[in-house]
């Protein structure tokens, strides 16, 4: 009776999974932010000023102090030695901390000549830069918020079904994903450019009030046990700093590992980029885009938990992460033809790449525990996440610069007409009793609509741009669209003349830039190429794995579930 009244709390599948919701609500607002401001990239180009080349610094910030700080590492190290609560509270914590710094960041307005020079980086602008380090100081929050919860699960579900709870965990963060991807655009244009990043920091907040429920759950879970693990730590169990050697001294352990890095690296960085994709080459329209995007994580909000599930009561865990890498192949294949250029066929494949995305971590993550041991596992996790990291810092920042170097007219061009329409807007409302900040969002809102419209309904092939005379297009728009405004009755309700004003400027804007054949498409066909590249190393390493399992007989192949013994 004594022996069950300790058990009863983990043994009890509501407990359990009441645990794991609270615990993974904390991940939810992390994995929304990773993706705000990547979703509205054209906006960002747009009315910002940024280029692909520091949206790609910026993407590639997220691991700046995890990479080169080994913040990740410390991460683990503290994780093991202080415990999931503690290190928990203050990873939500931090996550916050930087959302707000990134907030702060994109509303201030910084003068457009405000550049510092970095190393190995170049030229940034001091807005990309701060907005950049709030995204890092994120970053470390949410790699150790993901390892602690990596740990928990571990802790509640060893024995039990361990790779169906981490599909849940999954699921429920990656319904972040899917939440940024498909209303940051329509946000950002219904209200500003900040939105989605206010939104993020009002879900932080909910994450830090769920892991502080989540954390008193577990110290239930302590006094319901012998030897509780967060508090009772033996000598045997406590880590130590040459547990590290064993670690790294371990090939099973690289394969997962390397596995992961390029696996993740295939379609996180593809996920920041694919809703300005969709728009590009898909002509999809941009309040659309998400729609098609969020298909990926939501697939896998369903599916990774089945397929935990079958990895549980049938094991094939090294199968399923060869199933996942080839369809990964097949997926980055098809979206490289450029012939392709159908909406259908994107949505198609971004469905299938949320299969092979559900497969290859639903075996990954509950595969760590079999090959090294409990007492190890933050650091473990900590070393792989720190591994990962470095993809997501080199991938993002790689595509960035290629795509800014494949596509060198885009960017400039963008800039062009925002230039032309706030020159135009400037003249024209100031002395209509306009305050500068009203002046301001209608340039946003009009620059974005105008881009859009260019960008989906031309069909023109764009004229070099040494035949293009900037300041004389330019100077044709900001006519355009000065004449346009004289028909518009500026003193009439705001929101009406400021609907009309947009319109104006978009269809004039839309009139000189489609006759000048202006370039504001980017074609995305060699970054594409970078995500088949790294698709296709992941095969190999997963394959590398199963046939190390074979000789030293982890149990990947295993099911996980325990039976109990009579």
């Amino acid at each position: 009776m004594t022996e069950h009244i300790r058990k009863s709390l983990r043994d009890s599948a509501a407990a359990r999974w009441t645990a794991l919701v609270l615990a993974s609500l904390s991940i939810f607002g992390a994995y929304y932010f990773n993706y705000a401001l990547s979703a509205i990239k054209p906006m960002l180009e747009s009315i910002l000023g940024w280029n692909s080349s520091e949206i790609g610094n910026y993407m590639s910030s997220y691991a700046w102090f995890n990479v080169f700080l080994f913040m990740l590492i410390i991460s683990g190290f503290v994780l093991d030695k202080l415990g999931i609560r503690k290190t928990g509270l203050g990873a939500t914590v931090v996550m916050f901390i930087g959302t707000a710094i990134n907030y702060w960041a994109v509303s201030h307005h910084f003068p457009d000549n405000a550049v510092v020079h970095l190393p190995l980086l170049g030229d940034m602008k001091i807005q990309v830069l701060w907005s950049s380090l709030g995204f890092a100081i994120f970053g470390v929050g949410t790699e150790a918020t993901g390892i602690t919860i990596s740990k928990a699960v571990v802790r509640w579900f060893k024995g039990k079904e361990m790779a169906l709870a981490m599909g849940m965990q999954m699921a429920i963060a990656r319904l972040g994903t899917a939440l940024a991807v498909a209303i940051s655009i329509p946000l950002a244009k219904k209200f500003t450019i900040t939105a989605p990043i206010l939104f993020a920091m009002i879900v932080m907040l909910i994450g830090v009030i769920s892991f502080i429920s989540f954390s008193l759950m577990d110290i239930k879970l302590d006094k319901s046990e012998a030897a509780p693990a967060e508090e009772e730590k033996t000598e045997e169990s406590e880590f130590k700093i040459r547990d590290i050697v064993y670690i790294i001294s371990n090939r099973g352990f690289w394969y997962i590992a390397i596995l992961c890095v390029l696996f993740y690296s295939a379609v996180f960085p593809f996920l920041f980029y694919a809703n300005d994709l969709m728009i590009n080459k898909y002509n999809v329209n941009p309040n659309l885009a998400g729609s098609i995007t969020m298909l990926l994580p939501f697939g896998t909000i369903l599916l990774t938990p089945v397929f935990g599930g079958i990895y549980d009561k049938f094991g094939k865990g090294a199968t399923i992460m060869i199933i996942g890498s080839l369809i990964l192949v097949l997926v980055h294949g098809v979206l490289l033809i450029p012939s392709l250029r159908m909406w259908w066929v994107a949505a198609t494949m971004v469905i299938i790449l949320g299969v092979g995305f559900s497969l290859v971590p639903s075996a990954m993550w509950p595969s760590v525990p079999k090959i090294i041991p409990e007492q190890r596992l933050g650091t473990a996790y900590a070393v792989i996440f720190w591994i990962q990291n470095i993809g997501l810092w080199l991938i993002p920042l790689m595509l960035g610069v290629v795509l800014n170097a494949t596509n060198p007219d885009v960017s400039p061009n963008k800039k062009l007409v925002k230039g032309a329409i706030e020159k135009a807007f400037n003249k024209t409302l100031a002395s209509a009793g306009f305050t500068p900040k009203e002046i301001d969002r209608t340039i946003e809102k009009a620059t974005g609509s105008a881009v859009d419209s260019i960008v989906q309904y031309s069909h023109y092939d764009p004229v070099p741009s040494d035949q293009v005379d900037p300041a004389r297009v330019e100077n044709e728009i900001y006519t355009g669209i000065v004449q346009n405004l004289k028909n518009i009755d500026l003193s009439g309700n705001k929101e009406v003349v400021t609907a009309g004003l947009i319109k104006a400027a978009a269809g004039s804007t839309y009139q000189t830039i489609n006759r000048e054949k202006l370039n504001l498409r980017y074609d995305y066909f060699y970054d594409i190429l970078i995500f088949l590249s790294l698709a296709i190393l992941s095969v190999l390493f997963a394959f590398l794995l199963k046939l190390e399992d074979k000789q030293k007989g982890y149990g990947l192949e295993m099911p996980n579930i325990q039976k109990a013994v009579e």
